[in-house]
């Protein structure tokens, strides 16, 4: 039986080349069990010609298919599927299925509560035109070649063997020892190799510093934060205080005396941008020892300080110990990384290593092995460099904008970043702004789910540029002032 040309349909959003998209519809069919054993497919002619694609595309695909095993060729014949291509088990007729389980009874705990961690930021944020919108970057910045070099070198023969082991609760050696020796100092933290460990990204580092510190304690939260912070310590079981920042930062008077835990992001608050001055660095400190709290410091894009260098971190002032450190490396190389670190004593990180292992063991060898690379053979400052340039030219740009259109910041960062806190005038609900922009293909990131408690200020918004290019920052501005000007609607 040869299989209908008519049934073979690219898929729009796949990922990957036209070769390698066909490959995967075909596989898809095998696989599905729609294509069985013997069954003959089109001709390359008339899949080219069906699906719009060179015919040296198909016959690419159809030959990576028979290297595979999905395919056989059978001279003058055409393309078969093999007789030792995978299909699916015959399980028989199913059973029709109706949920009958009572979740709400019988979930002992809920992680869905509360606002969406992901500030509602559309997936296919791309085929917006101005997307000012944060965490997400540029590819065109990204070192793509050197990166697919790294990722080479840690596949092959020399590493191989090592990544193929369970490491059980071990990281990348050459990944901490770079970590240790460079990217620390420049924080001014000294720290052994035994009090720093890999996490999956910064997320998964507050989670874990949460779950080990933050139970049944009193926890301060910078107000406004991060939103996904406070959801990890609500599951954590911590008591949450929230205490708003000023132009300055968190106040460590404001501190209830009964405190436990503090949170901070003090070289770039998040998301106001405000650096904590020195005086208020070494007061938190005494403060916190004063009281018996530790300090979880995040400490986020550091990287990105291209006005001036950034300010040493907390955990570089920490006498005691009592400061447990997060840094990243997916917002400087990319989101999708997933790859930070967590740096506090050795008893703690012994602790926290015993709880990752408990749920993931380690992140992925291959991953640390690629970066390690990529930091070592100085890739990693390279595309720091590149991306502050652009990222102060952007900056440049959006603030100038800003100033002719007559919009208000509420604040940027003393050293860069990638984005600025804005606000607008009272009365303004900016989460009805947001919408109303994406109809005119604009992003921007709503500031009220940085807030807590129920009466969430609604005038702010953040605007980023890590993602939007430079050439396009002024009219999207200008988008945002128009519709400021406009009466809002419901949204």
């Amino acid at each position: 039986m040869v299989i209908p040309v008519e049934t073979f349909f690219l898929n729009p959003s796949a990922q990957g080349t036209l070769q390698a998209r066909i490959q995967q519809m075909v596989a898809e069919g095998i696989l599905s069990g729609r294509f069985r054993h013997g069954e003959k497919l089109p001709s390359t002619r008339k899949m080219a010609q069906h699906l719009g694609v060179s015919r040296i595309t198909v016959t690419l695909a159809y030959t990576e298919l028979l290297a595979s095993d999905y395919l056989v060729s059978r001279g003058r014949s055409g393309y078969f599927v093999s007789e030792n291509a995978p299909e699916p088990p015959d399980f028989g007729p199913l059973a029709s299925r109706q949920d009958k389980v009572d979740w709400d009874s019988t979930l002992s705990r809920r992680y869905t509560t509360g606002p969406r961690l992901d500030m509602d930021k559309p997936a296919d944020w791309t085929r917006y035109k101005y997307p000012f919108i944060y965490g997400q970057t540029d590819a065109s910045l990204f070192d793509h070649a050197n990166w697919r070099l790294c990722a080479m070198k840690a596949l092959g023969a020399r590493d191989f063997a090592l990544l193929t082991q369970d490491q059980y609760d071990q990281d990348d050696r050459e990944l901490i020892s770079f970590i240790a020796r460079h990217t620390l100092p420049r924080r001014g933290i000294i720290a052994s190799e035994d009090e720093i460990l890999i996490t999956l990204g910064a997320q998964n580092a507050l989670w874990l510093a949460a779950q080990l510190v933050a139970l049944d304690r009193k926890t301060v939260v910078e107000d406004p934060c991060y939103p996904a912070l406070r959801g990890l310590l609500r599951q954590a079981g911590a008591e949450i205080c929230p205490v708003p920042v000023d132009q300055d930062g968190l106040n460590p008077d404001a501190l209830p005396v009964d405190t436990k835990v503090i949170c901070t992001t003090p070289s770039h608050q998040c998301p106001s941008s405000s650096t904590l001055p020195r005086a208020r660095r070494d007061a938190l400190l005494k403060r916190a020892a004063d009281m018996g709290a530790i300090i979880i410091e995040d400490d986020y894009e550091f990287e990105m300080s291209f006005l001036r260098p950034p300010s040493p971190a907390l955990k570089s002032l920490d006498e005691d110990g009592r400061v447990i450190y997060v840094g990243s490396f997916s917002k400087s190389l990319f989101p999708g990384l997933r790859l930070g670190y967590l740096v506090g004593s050795a008893e703690f990180i012994r602790e926290a290593r015993a709880l990752r292992a408990s749920v993931l063991r380690h992140p992925p060898g291959h991953v640390q092995r690629t970066a390690a690379y990529f930091l070592s053979l100085g890739h990693y400052d390279a595309l720091i460099r590149k991306i502050s340039r652009a990222y102060a030219e952007r900056r440049q740009i959006t603030e100038t904008a800003i100033l002719h259109h007559g919009l208000e910041i509420a604040g940027k960062g003393a050293h860069g970043g990638s984005s600025i806190w804005m606000t607008t005038p009272d009365g303004t609900d900016t989460v009805k702004l947001a919408n109303a922009l994406r109809e005119r293909s604009v992003l921007i990131e709503p500031g009220a789910p940085f807030f807590a408690g129920p009466d969430r200020p609604s005038s702010f918004f953040r605007l980023a540029y890590s993602s939007i290019p430079a050439q396009r920052i002024e009219e999207g501005v200008a988008r945002i002032a128009e519709a400021l000007a406009q009466p809002q609607r419901g949204g």
